[in-house]
């Protein structure tokens, strides 16, 4: 007899850490093959559809979907940015879920948390950058912002970049600088910390490796504090000032062509004429298939800009979906038993 039941697989972010998908040498080679597969033609990536409810705080929610076709796995990620959540209710900004269905019958396989994914993915894009752009001996790195981004930057960046020894940090309010270091020198434990209490100079001066990880629109990541050889990971909207860039030996982007409609700061040096398209070195692909050289030598400053591929999101979720479930971790979900007509007591339910 046939049946016309429909089940997915539910996992709580709980069951994703459980099952070891914090992982970002997982999600780098995820996320590599995910921009290798697009370029080889294998993703359809519609566009994204943003729902804005407050122009003001930009208070939104994105559906972002795409489809790999010979995984035969389509994937959206409904993420919703609420900037005011903080200060207004003490929770986060984000939060975002994850729906994955296969392409041979079309029905769903995974509804999965996806704030873990999501932040995984940023943090995954600035790791393969400093892969190729910082440089291997860097020792120091230095963060203005301490939040989720920079947390999951520390974790991403020291995988790629393991002879990372010292963290500095600034925040606008130095109690954040408190909770960065107190939760990640659990994680952490070789490395040394140093809070700058609010000095963003003291902070990024003389590091290897620099992150702007803020929520703020404007420029304070200074060119004077960039040293020869540093290799700089933009997270955020307008993070730093315009002579940062243009002392840059070397501009990548994850996509520059979307890149530039944005609101970064490589996208207003676009609009007020101050960077053109042959000041971009490349896109992040160009040096993963070895088109484009990465860092050449020592004393190259280095920039690299994400703007967020939502195709590299369900890449990495797919990876996550494939270890949590065999970890034996998260929850089947009926979504049906039969086809409506099917339902034997549908005459005691139905209204006309």
């Amino acid at each position: 007899m046939q049946t016309h039941e429909i089940k997915c697989r539910f996992f709580s972010q709980e069951d994703l850490l459980g099952a070891g998908c914090l992982d970002i040498r997982m999600a780098m080679e995820a996320a590599e093959q995910a921009i290798l597969d697009f370029e080889h033609g294998d993703v359809i990536f519609p566009e994204k559809i943003v729902q804005i409810f407050n122009d003001d705080t930009q208070e939104r929610i994105n559906c972002l979907p795409a489809t790999f076709k010979n995984k035969k796995i389509c994937g959206v990620k409904w993420v919703s940015v609420f900037p005011p959540n903080p200060v207004r209710h003490g929770i986060q900004n984000l939060s975002a879920v994850i729906i994955l269905s296969e392409t041979e019958r079309g029905f769903p396989i995974a509804f999965m948390e996806g704030t873990l994914c999501s932040n995984i993915r940023v943090g995954t894009m600035g790791a393969l950058a400093a892969k190729c752009l910082a440089r291997d001996d860097s020792r120091t790195i230095g963060f203005i912002g301490a939040g989720e981004q920079a947390k999951m930057h520390l974790i991403a960046m020291k995988t790629a970049v393991p002879s990372l020894e010292v963290c500095r940090v600034a925040a606008k309010d130095p109690a954040e600088e408190d909770v960065f270091v107190s939760e990640m020198e659990k994680l952490l434990p070789q490395m040394e910390f140093a809070k700058a209490t609010s000095d963003l100079e003291a902070a990024v001066s003389d590091a290897d490796i620099i992150v702007t990880a803020t929520s703020a629109q404007a420029p304070l990541l200074k060119a004077a504090w960039m040293k020869p050889g540093a290799f700089y990971s933009h997270v955020g909207g307008w993070e730093d000032e315009y002579a940062v860039a243009k002392q840059c030996d070397k501009i990548v982007c994850d996509d520059w062509e979307t890149v530039k409609h944005r609101t970064q700061t490589l996208s207003r040096m676009y609009k007020d004429g101050e960077l053109t398209d042959a000041d971009i070195h490349g896109n992040l692909v160009d040096l993963i298939a070895g088109r484009k050289a990465g860092r050449e030598h020592a004393e190259e400053r280095t920039y690299f800009n994400a703007v967020g591929l939502a195709y590299v999101d369900v890449g990495i979720a797919l990876a996550m979906y494939h270890r949590a479930s065999e970890a034996g971790l998260g929850q089947d979900l009926q979504v049906q038993h039969d086809m409506i007509f099917e339902h034997a007591p549908l005459k005691d339910w139905v209204r006309v």
